[in-house]
Parts: structure tokens; C-alpha cells; sequence
């Protein structure tokens, strides 16, 4: 046993919790964390996870028990979005505080409960929005708190997801509006969360447009999972589960006990999400926000600019392009009636460009300092989740649709 250290329980053991949540954080503040429990659905999977964590800890198939034997200081909660608000408000009433993988949750009514599971046990909530602790972001935030072009009147938002990274949405059980809330919620709470943060302001109002333009019912096949597909030959989109060794310990096998493959064909006629979105946002503070997101373009990254009183900030960022880049972000600063300034950010090393490891020692080293906000509570994870589900609402009705009544219920 670690003498002082925080007692951490892990709930869902698939890539982002037996890694970054698993054996990652151990590498980046094993220091001052211990690993008392992990806790997934699937016995398989919760071994081999185990095992690559490199932990002896104890193994659960039921969250209660889990709770109750291994008395964990904090739950990290990295199962699938829909069962986040099960596994938050388990961990509240039973005294112990919650870390969540984002998205908080998937509706309205889940962020409410949330929310009001916090406030009655006097426990805390964090969501791990690690792309506020990217250098990038934090240089952005600084400028903007600085008033480097003013007051912001408007920004323009815009993310790519590529063939690869895009399409493995749609392979997943992110596929369906049950689980994932779609990626307007899945996804996007990301960049909604970072609007959000940016513009130390609340959204008061979404507009939004979605289709499925290319993967579902509008590919040109159809078929059941990668593996031993009759088209794998003529499929742009074929994945081969069997190159990815940390894939195949984690869900192959495993999907024996449980019937979930990690290779589903992105073409399944029952894909109910769109791949295509646009939205329009308001703030309170009169700040408009175009915003869009794609999910089968040839590059990866974004495109994010803020447009000001007195002037703008632009930056365009690369994860994946077919193309050389510099391994540094360029924001552009430029004021009005004066010169261009080039401001170059270095990429760092780890998870999300270095924000992975800075988000985990804030959560467990603790007087680190936070002039920035980068700590974010469940107030901030149901505003970013409330944006999407406003775009959902507004996809389904045609109409804009406030944000403040859903939540307050």
C-alpha cells in the first residue's frame, strides 16, 4: 500500500482508461497515486488490462462492490458516455469523488442529475478536458485575458477529423445517439468546452444543421465487421484489428464475452448519428460563434480565430496532413492599423500535446497553481455537453434552441 498516496478505482478498461487513465498516469504520478480497483463489464478485458497497467490491483464486474471493498478516494470514470451518469452518482453517494473522461454525460436530464448528485453528497466532479491544458490553448487563453485585440465580437471554429481518425467513430459504439449523444456531444464537447473557457462566457443559444453525408446507409456496401469482410479489397475504409496489438489485447479477444468488435463496418445501415455538423452559437456576453465538424477529410486538426474590437487571433493547427509541418503551432496575432505578430508554440510530448500528463498532475499533485481555470468542474462539462444537445434539439426541431431550460430542467 502507498503510505499518502490518492487511492484511485478505474471504471472501464478499454483504450483511454487502461492507458491514459492506466498505465500512463501511474508513469506521469505514480508517485502519489495507487491503483486500488479496476472495474469493466467484460472479465476478459479487465484481465489483460490489468496486466498492461502493470498493477496488482483487485478486479470487479459490479461497481458497488467495487466501491465498497477498495475504498477509493477518487473514481476515474472512462466507461461509455451513456453510463457515465450511473458510475458519477455511484461514486458521489458512496463518498467519493469523480473523475470523468469527457463527455460528462449524453442528455440534459443525465447532466441535471449529475449536478444534483454533486451538490447533495458535498463531493466533487472533474472532467478531463485535456485540450484546455495544450500549450497552444493556454497561450491562446493568456492572450485573450490579456486583451491582446480587444473585446471578442465573433470567432470562427472549425475541426477536421480525417479518414482515419474520423471513420473510427463510426466503427465504434460511438455509432449511436444512445450511447455516444452523437459527436456533436461525443466530440464536440472538446471544442464547446474550449469556446466556452475562451470566452469566459455561457452559451445562450444554438442553431444547428447535421446530415450522415457518407458513412451509414450512404456508403457503397454494406457488411457486418472488417474482420474476414468479402470487400476488404475494395473498402477505402478496411481496418485490420490485428496490425494494432494494443487494439487486439484489449477488444479482440474480448469480444468473445460480450459480442462488442472494434472493427464494426462504418457502412451499417443502423448508424443513426450525423457526420456532417454546423452550428451557429450566441453568448451571453454577444459573442457569435460559427462552428463546424467534419468526419472524413484528408487532414487532421483545425481552425479557430477570434475576431476582436481591435483585432484578431488566428491559428491553424495540424495533428495529421499529408504534407511536412514544423513541429510547433503559428497563432497569428494581428491588431488593427498595426503588424503582424507570429507567435510559435512548440509541441510537446505526451497525450494531446503535452496537455495528457499537464492535465493529470493538476488533478493529483496537489497546490499546483491554475491562473488559467484549466481545472474543469461539472458545471463547465454540462455547459459543454448542453451545447451539443442544444445542436441535436435544433437539427430535430429547425429551430434554435436556449440553452439555460435545459439546465434547469
Amino acid at each position: 500500500m502507498g503510505e499518502g498516496k490518492t487511492r484511485v478505482a478505474l471504471v472501464g478498461t478499454g483504450h483511454r482508461g487502461a492507458g491514459t487513465w492506466g498505465r500512463e498516469l501511474l508513469a506521469q504520478v505514480g508517485d502519489v497515486v495507487e491503483m486500488v480497483g479496476l472495474c469493466d463489464q467484460n472479465p476478459l478485458r479487465l484481465e489483460r488490462a490489468r496486466a498492461a497497467i502493470g498493477v496488482d490491483a483487485p478486479v470487479f464486474t459490479d461497481l458497488g462492490a467495487m466501491l465498497r471493498e477498495t475504498r477509493p478516494d477518487r473514481l476515474m470514470v472512462c466507461s461509455r458516455d451513456s453510463a457515465h451518469d450511473d458510475h458519477i452518482v455511484q461514486a458521489l453517494e458512496a463518498g467519493v469523488d469523480a473523475i470523468t473522461e469527457k463527455p460528462m454525460t449524453t442528455t440534459a436530464e443525465k447532466c441535471r442529475r449529475i449536478l444534483a448528485a454533486e451538490k447533495r453528497t458535498g463531493r466533487r466532479v472533474d472532467v478531463t478536458f485535456n485540450y484546455r491544458y495544450a500549450p497552444t490553448s493556454q497561450r491562446i487563453k493568456q492572450l485573450l485575458l490579456d486583451g491582446a485585440i480587444g473585446d471578442i465580437v465573433s470567432v470562427d471554429f472549425h475541426w477536421y477529423l480525417d479518414t482515419r481518425h474520423g471513420a473510427d467513430y463510426f466503427r465504434r459504439w460511438h455509432a449511436y445517439r444512445a450511447n455516444s449523444g452523437s459527436l456533436f456531444v461525443h466530440k464536440a464537447t472538446h471544442h464547446f468546452d474550449l469556446l466556452n473557457w475562451y470566452l469566459a462566457s455561457e452559451p445562450e443559444e444554438v442553431f444547428a444543421r447535421g446530415e450522415l453525408r457518407h458513412y451509414g446507409r450512404k456508403g457503397p456496401f454494406r457488411g457486418t465487421r472488417c474482420k474476414d469482410c468479402a470487400r476488404a479489397g475494395e473498402c477505402d475504409f478496411h481496418f485490420d484489428i490485428s496490425s494494432d496489438a494494443w487494439l487486439t489485447l484489449l477488444y479482440e479477444d474480448p469480444s468473445r464475452e460480450d459480442g462488442y468488435v472494434r472493427d464494426a463496418c462504418v457502412f451499417r445501415e443502423d448508424i443513426d448519428i450525423p457526420d456532417t455538423m454546423s452550428a451557429a452559437l450566441r453568448y451571453k456576453n454577444g459573442v457569435q460563434v460559427s462552428y463546424s465538424l467534419n468526419t472524413f477529410m484528408p487532414i487532421e486538426g483545425h481552425h479557430l480565430a477570434f475576431n476582436g474590437t481591435k483585432g484578431r487571433i488566428e491559428v491553424r493547427q495540424f495533428e495529421r496532413q499529408p504534407w511536412t509541418t514544423p513541429p510547433a503551432d503559428e497563432i497569428l496575432l494581428m491588431r488593427n492599423f498595426g503588424a503582424v505578430e507570429h507567435i510559435w508554440v512548440p509541441q510537446e510530448h505526451g497525450g494531446h500535446w503535452g496537455g495528457d500528463p499537464k492535465m493529470q498532475a493538476m488533478l493529483f499533485r496537489p497546490g499546483l497553481p491554475d491562473p488559467l481555470g484549466l481545472r474543469a468542474d461539472a458545471r463547465a462539462g454540462a455547459l459543454a455537453v448542453l451545447c451539443g444537445v442544444a445542436a441535436l434539439d435544433s437539427i430535430d426541431s429547425g429551430r434554435s434552441v436556449a440553452v439555460a431550460p435545459l439546465l434547469e430542467g
